[in-house]
């Protein structure tokens, strides 16, 4: 593509687009990806809304010698593999506008509200509120431990459910919500529905005051094994949630039944995680219990917490190394099928 030195892109922030495809090699019009040939790729930013530039912004600006010296840009395309890889190099380029996007989505998470972030500690105290009553007080379902109070004992199940369920239901939907910017601009997908950890990692934090006051108020001090433990248990609910997460993500561009299915499976999957019941109930039924170790590694987290933060029951390593290999292996083949459909995420979305 020639630009000449009076282009009137040259004098608007459309260049600033160009530039960057100088720079990554990699081409950001969308138009030309889907087979339309002819036209121009500077003209994709003047459909862009101040936000989607600003997202472009985000990238390192180019080296000053492309404005005088670089009139012609080439672009590298070279097929997939037959193994679909992730291109971590170029991740690593675009880390800022990872930052950029996870900002945007923490932002406006409680824009325009009342009581803006302390809704991400009203919610969860307000379930374990009515988890309390209906399950403990009516139903008579205990936590399993006499030294244990039911409402620390639900709320610290709660705690990591929710994050496991916000950061799943916001990777499902993120190729849908982010396909205006999907379908102009060029950059590493992957990056979409990764930042929907970061929403539910924040809520999760203030989230995590109440559970402070509760363990003072309950006299429960956690041990220190167990405050380490808490980011590994973190990192196997981020695989397990996006591996889930990047496979629904790509099925839900084709078929936009995924996003009302998405909420259905979620409030299904909450009742066969042991949040509201211990886990010893499961005992009476072996194979019930088999599959929720093996095929839910979000249950073995849960367990490994309350162990290890609030002393229920005993912790088991086996338990928690399963759960780790289950959410690898999501994470993997979820990653796998993502990736080898990404080539079509501009068209059909």
């Amino acid at each position: 593509m020639e630009i000449s030195g009076d282009h009137p892109c040259l004098r608007s922030r459309w260049i600033y687009g160009t530039m960057i495809i100088s720079r990554f090699g990699r081409l950001l019009a969308t138009s030309a990806c889907a087979g339309r040939r002819g036209a121009s790729n500077l003209t994709i930013f003047r459909d862009l809304t101040d936000e989607e530039l600003n997202l472009i912004e985000a990238v390192p600006v180019p080296d000053e010698t492309l404005f005088g010296h670089a009139h012609t840009i080439e672009f590298d395309i070279a097929p997939p593999g037959r193994w679909v890889g992730v291109n971590w190099p170029e991740l690593w380029r675009y880390r800022d506008l990872f930052l950029v996007m996870a900002w945007r989505d923490i932002s406006v998470r409680y824009k325009q509200t009342a009581l803006g972030v302390l809704w991400a500690i009203i919610q969860p105290f307000i379930s374990m509120v009515l988890f309390t009553v209906i399950f403990n007080r009516v139903a008579h379902i205990t936590s399993g431990d006499p030294n244990v109070p039911y409402p620390i004992f639900v709320y610290s199940g709660l705690l990591f459910w929710q994050f496991y369920s916000t950061t799943l239901g916001n990777a499902s939907n993120s190729m849908v919500v982010n396909a205006p910017i999907i379908q102009k601009v060029y950059f590493p997908r992957l990056i979409v529905p990764a930042t929907a950890a970061t929403t539910a990692l924040v809520d999760m934090a203030f989230a995590s005051v109440i559970l402070g006051g509760m363990m003072i108020y309950y006299h429960s001090a956690p041990s220190l094994f167990g405050v380490l433990l808490v980011p590994v248990l973190i990192i196997i609910s981020v695989l397990s949630a996006l591996g889930l997460g990047l496979f629904l993500a790509a099925i839900n561009l084709k078929y936009r039944d995924v996003r009302y299915a998405v909420p259905f499976f979620i409030g299904v999957l909450m009742y066969v995680t042991p949040v509201i019941y211990p886990a010893k109930l499961l005992r009476r039924f072996p194979a019930i219990e088999g599959l929720m170790v093996w095929l839910n590694p979000i249950a073995g987290v849960i367990n490994s917490a309350r162990a290890t933060l609030i002393g229920d029951g005993v912790f088991e390593p086996s338990v928690l190394g399963i759960s780790a290999l289950m959410s690898l292996l999501y994470f993997v083949a979820g990653l796998y099928y993502f990736r080898s459909t990404e080539r079509y995420f501009a068209d059909i979305a």
